[in-house]
């Protein structure tokens, strides 16, 4: 494993009517919804670190902080960044980023995930 501070990941969304706070059952809006958002970002972290895995691990999800400043209507391109800023043995912190084409900051936060063994991991359902 070689994880270390300073791997990140960009990446680049269109905002679809599937992703909208409608779609998603989180509002009324047809605007990028926080649950989609926090999809791409979470997406952006594991893509981040995933090439510096050891053989048979991967990354689960454990807390989010997210603000979401900003609405995208559909139609709108945003680039989410996540940036892997601290490693605490398994544990592993990402700061996040996106901002739409016009350079609207569109959310900032943080996301913590934990490397797992896959197998003993899924052994435990």
């Amino acid at each position: 494993m070689t994880l270390a501070p300073g791997l990140r990941a960009d990446v680049l969304i269109m905002v679809e009517r599937e992703d909208t706070a409608i779609r998603v059952g989180s509002g009324d809006v047809p605007v990028l919804g926080t649950p989609r958002l926090l999809s791409f970002a979470e997406g952006a972290t594991v893509k981040a670190v995933q090439q510096h895995l050891g053989p048979g691990q991967t990354s689960v999800g454990t807390k989010v902080e997210l603000e979401h400043l900003a609405p995208s209507p559909v139609g709108m391109h945003v680039e989410i960044t996540a940036e892997l800023t601290e490693v605490d043995g398994r544990r592993l912190v990402f700061s996040i980023r996106a901002v739409d084409k016009t350079g609207v900051l569109v959310c900032t936060g943080r996301i913590e995930r934990i490397v797992v063994d896959r197998e003993r991991f899924l052994a435990r359902l």
